[in-house]
């Protein structure tokens, strides 16, 4: 579903990504861990063009997205839904209208048909009882269960994660990897970038370890974590646990 081949990443002289190669198949949730600068963040923003890679290539279902021209990247990222650290909603706008936006201007869903789908969706993330909330009566959890929301409107093939909960405070966290754990179990393609260990442990199919911009390690998650086969990340876990 999702292919990163030999990606690179330069700010000026700054080398922060470094031959990537990584995939992510169909219905696959692949977790990215790695100390803070490495390069995990970077790579995320790359796979849907909110950065330019410097060389190499990604690819969505076999089309080669770092071809497309700037002026088509909306487009492109109906099918790369992404959720960021802030929700980012409109804070003028309820709940509803939140998720109903996007569709209306996006996909062109007519109103009624954007509001059906938006109220599915607010469903399966908990917060139908919310819809007509404004952003600042919901929790942070609440609110990122929203953006989670908005993001699937869009109906996109792969999911992006960049660091989803750490501006939750701890027990608002759970709400929002259970709302990720049952993407998964209904097939969603999911690259995600977390310090959520016990999350990985439990819910990643595989975790990537990165480390000065490049892949350490990766496997299953019994293996990262109760195996590790370089050193690098070995430290790295000693100082996580």
């Amino acid at each position: 579903m999702l292919e990163i081949r030999s990606l690179e990443k330069r700010f000026d002289e700054i080398e922060v990504l470094r031959s990537i190669d990584l995939e992510v198949h169909r219905g696959e949730l692949v977790f990215v861990i790695g100390p803070s600068g490495s390069g995990k963040s970077t790579m995320l923003r790359c796979c849907n063009r909110l950065e330019e890679p410097t060389s190499g290539a990604i690819f969505i279902e076999d089309r080669r997205i770092t071809d497309i021209p700037r002026k088509d990247l909306d487009a492109m990222r109906q099918q790369v839904g992404m959720v960021f650290q802030s929700f980012n909603l409109y804070p003028h706008m309820s709940v509803l209208k939140n998720v109903v936006l996007a569709q209306k201007y996006a996909l062109k869903r007519n109103r009624a048909a954007a509001e059906e789908k938006a109220m599915a969706l607010l469903e399966q993330v908990g917060l139908a009882h919310k819809a007509q909330a404004m952003p600042s009566e919901l929790s942070g959890g609440q609110q990122q269960r929203v953006a989670i929301a908005r993001a699937l409107a869009l109906d996109p093939k792969v999911m992006l994660f960049d660091e989803p909960t750490s501006a939750l405070d701890p027990e608002l966290v759970g709400s929002v990897l259970k709302v990720m754990k049952d993407m998964k179990e209904q097939g969603m393609t999911m690259l995600v970038v977390s310090h959520e260990m016990a999350f990985a442990r439990e819910a990643a199919d595989r975790v990537v370890f990165m480390d000065g911009g490049v892949v350490v390690e990766q496997g299953p998650p019994e293996e990262i974590f109760g195996n590790p086969k370089s050193s690098r990340l070995r430290e790295f876990l000693s100082h996580v646990s």
